[in-house]
């Protein structure tokens, strides 16, 4: 069955549409519907989970959500709330969700710089003959003071390559680049398939410290903005002429994404 719509705003039938390829699976971070007993058993395997809501945009409303020693604590925005007991931590997270679907995410410990998680940004669009392309990867690194890197909370935008290649070397930087290129264009044809009339994505990627690539989220509207705060403008440019030949028109007023150090 397929559809016309060109985007889709729950995280959960993005993230079933993504699981129809055996390859991508492995690259989904476990992702559930919120409720006690998955929100205690995933706390208890992992450690570490995320809480956001199903049809969220720019890392609003997302919490990471930990427990250690039979504490618990979760960061929202720059706020951490800490609890004695599963169930007083459940109860405000409850409270917080309202009456909006909320899911819950494997939390990943990601790469870090200077102290602060990282992501990345990879953008792929039907080119002007209709071709899926991926036309600009930007890394994300998170406001000091918060648990998401979304340039719209603050986060500053770095070429990916300064971040990577001091650390893992030319070779595995370009390597990692090219895998998470390949993961974009799996999933293009899985939402391809689905939703005929789709022509861009931006999936939010990170990597681990063994430098696995995980799909933390696949945005059906994304937000070209972190694409303006790189050096090299032309893939902006590019991105926004694949745009306009698919009838798309953006706001660059990208004003809380900050530009990296030079």
């Amino acid at each position: 069955m397929t559809s016309s719509r060109k985007a889709i705003s729950s995280k959960l039938i993005k993230t079933d549409v993504t699981l129809r390829d055996p390859k991508l699976r492995k690259y989904v971070p476990i992702t559930h519907p919120f409720d006690l007993k998955r929100l205690q058993d995933m706390l208890a395997k992992h450690g570490m989970v995320y809480v956001k809501p199903d049809a969220g945009s720019l890392g609003i409303g997302v919490m990471r959500v930990e427990a250690k020693g039979g504490a618990y604590r979760y960061q929202s925005g720059t706020r951490v709330y800490r609890f004695s007991s599963f169930d007083k931590l459940y109860q405000s997270l409850l409270l917080r969700c309202g009456t909006k679907r909320y899911l819950i995410q494997k939390g990943i410990h990601v790469l870090k710089h200077e102290g602060n998680p990282y992501d990345f940004r990879v953008m792929i669009q039907r080119s002007p003959t209709g071709k899926w392309v991926c036309t600009g990867t930007a890394a994300r690194v998170a406001h000091p003071q918060k648990a998401v890197t979304n340039g719209s909370q603050g986060g500053t935008i770095y070429s990916p390559y300064d971040l990577l290649a001091p650390k893992i070397g030319r070779e595995a930087t370009l390597s990692l680049l090219r895998k998470m290129e390949t993961i974009a264009y799996l999933t293009s044809v899985q939402f391809g398939r689905a939703y005929p009339a789709m022509d861009e994505l931006g999936l939010d990627i990170a990597v681990d410290h063994k430098l696995r690539p995980w799909i933390l989220e696949v945005n059906t509207r994304p937000d070209p903005c972190p694409f303006t705060k790189l050096e090299d403008q032309s893939i902006i440019r590019k991105i926004i002429r694949y745009g306009r030949a698919n009838g798309r028109k953006y706001d660059l007023t990208c004003s809380k994404a900050k530009k990296a150090p030079k």
